[in-house]
């Protein structure tokens, strides 16, 4: 295919035809792009509608077109013909980056995607001028290019977060350090000082705020496999200014939207995360600056409301602290009897309350209720960073943490037996507080591995959880009967065998409930009792098994 104006109209034609909704016009124009996608000059006529097209849709297409014949064509796969040509290639790589950092944004973030791609499969090797061609735009003062810079180097490097360590990999970041974390200093201590000029400009401010939550994203990327010499050397510079946009307030940046994050507090997430990455892995070199961020996360903790947007903020703050706590080198941060009480009272309690969007997503949602709760995906939740604080408090502290949340559930039982029909949130969070309280090593296969011993798990199942279950309204309090279930299903391996065989009949009855939540949980259940092993519980016997025969005829088959 030539690189002629026929071939743009052309293409043009074919691109708007894509986008009909008539299946009769939309799919003959994808099938024709499939067929002229491996001729020559393809993907270089699609980038030149992206320059010169007048037509804001067309481009927007022949970005996505162009990114995802990227992803499907780049990477060159060994005894198959390279499906781009050489000179294609070339002339993309050096074509690319201007053109992506000239788009408007939602045009930038195709090509960037594309960028990322192509750098996966010739970064350093292929590309070397990459790194050059990014750093130098940082040099423009203008905010739209940098955060396209950023942006791309965000999709670049984040896979260090994750690859295994190799030579081939410590070589790589060696490069990008030495070409990027200069640059990437001076352009952070620049941006927070032109937060400062435009304190009183919220357009100027949203903008230098994306820059620094991508430059924060980019710290936690290149110090993630070790800490680089650099990063040492200066990290008075980034700590102290960590620590002063972690506890900046500046209300250009508050939203009034209750469940969607701000520009400010994804910034105080992602300083967390770093904040955690450096107690964790370089808790020697950072220890000198760990108590003042653990006062402003504190803090944070401490003033921050219980909108969903802030789950994010509050979940990486709690997350911090548990990081810390469980190392033995901050062990004296957390021994003080009035620290634990008052960490459980304004951290851990409030965070494990059934709030009103959990309800809604327990009726509404109920897939993805199951996915975060049952399946472990909410590592983002509120409730799953606060189990994890006790987890980590218990380490060195597990007799005056035990101590203290024995108070707590006493005081939320007694208060959902006043009312059970108001209060019974009271009893959902102290069920979860146990919860967290005894497990202290799980495997999904066998549920709680080993438990802590100061809580009677027993007494609390005849107690507490026996009686919602065999309620004879398997529709009353949904989420109750969810949380016995689920108390069920961890702690199998904890409750004596007799105790779970009265259970059997008992969930099988609530496959009935109409609760989305409540007959999924039932299920699992059963499945994960029936397949048991174990000296305390052994393969369920001939007679259990006519005992769940009796139990599905009567409820499920009648």
């Amino acid at each position: 295919m030539e690189l002629s104006d026929a071939n743009l109209q052309t293409l043009t034609e074919y691109l708007k035809k894509t986008l009909d909704p008539d299946p009769a016009i939309r799919r003959p124009a994808e099938k024709f792009l499939e067929s002229v996608e491996g001729n020559q000059n393809y993907p270089l006529l699609l980038l030149t509608l992206l320059e010169k097209s007048q037509d804001n849709v067309i481009k927007v297409c022949a970005s996505v077109t162009f990114k995802n014949y990227i992803k499907r064509n780049w990477r060159i796969v060994e005894d198959e013909p390279n499906k781009i040509c050489e000179a294609d290639r070339v002339a993309i790589k050096a074509n690319i980056v201007h053109l992506m950092l000239s788009s408007p944004e939602q045009i930038q973030k195709q090509l960037s995607d594309a960028i990322s791609i192509i750098g996966r499969e010739d970064f350093p090797q292929k590309w070397p001028d990459l790194l050059t061609e990014m750093v130098n735009r940082f040099q423009s003062g203008d905010f739209h290019v940098i955060n396209g810079v950023l942006r791309t180097a965000h999709s670049l490097f984040k896979r260090y977060r994750h690859e295994f360590k190799s030579n081939e990999l410590w070589t790589e970041i060696k490069l990008v350090l030495d070409a990027f974390a200069l640059p990437l200093t001076n352009l952070f201590k620049a941006t927070i000082e032109l937060c400062s000029t435009h304190a009183n400009d919220a357009s100027a401010l949203r903008i230098l705020f994306s820059s620094l939550i991508l430059i924060s994203k980019l710290f936690y990327s290149l110090n993630f496999q070790d800490l680089p010499e650099f990063f040492e050397d200066n990290m008075e510079t980034w700590m102290n200014n960590f620590h002063t946009l972690l506890t900046l307030d500046n209300k250009l940046l508050q939203t009034d939207d209750e469940e969607e994050a701000g520009l400010l507090e994804l910034l105080k997430s992602q300083i967390c995360d770093n904040a955690a990455l450096y107690a964790q892995k370089y808790d020697e070199e950072f220890q000198r600056y760990l108590p003042r961020f653990v006062t402003a996360i504190w803090n944070l903790l401490v003033t921050t409301g219980q909108e969903v947007k802030y789950d994010l903020l509050v979940s990486n703050a709690i997350q911090f602290l548990a990081s810390v706590c469980e190392r033995p080198h901050y062990k004296n941060l957390f021994e003080d009897q009035n620290t634990l009480t008052s960490i459980c009272e304004k951290v851990i309690v409030p965070n494990m309350e059934f709030r009103a969007a959990d309800e809604e997503a327990f009726e509404d949602n109920s897939e993805e209720y199951i996915r975060r709760d049952l399946e472990g995906s909410d590592i983002d939740t509120r409730r799953r960073a606060a189990c994890d604080l006790v987890r980590g408090l218990c380490k060195f502290f597990e007799g005056p943490v035990t101590g203290i949340f024995s108070g707590y559930v006493n005081s939320m039982l007694q208060e959902y037996a006043k009312n059970p029909s108001v209060n019974w949130k009271h009893k959902d969070a102290a069920i979860y507080l146990v919860t967290s309280l005894a497990s202290k090593a799980q495997t999904q296969k066998h549920g709680i591995t080993q438990a802590n011993e100061l809580v009677n798990l027993t007494e609390f199942f005849v107690n507490h959880i026996l009686p919602d279950l065999k309620s004879a309204n398997v529709n009353e309090f949904p989420v109750l009967k969810a949380d016995g279930i689920k108390y069920i299903m961890i702690f199998r391996n904890q409750v004596p065998k007799e105790h779970l065989l009265v259970s059997i009949p008992l969930l099988i009855n609530h496959l009935q409930a109409e609760s989305i939540v409540v007959h999924t949980y039932a299920a699992h259940a059963l499945e994960r009792l029936f397949t048991m092993r174990g000296p305390n519980n052994a393969t369920l016997t001939q007679a259990n098994l006519t005992l769940i025969t009796t139990c599905l005829k009567q409820y499920v088959y009648p």
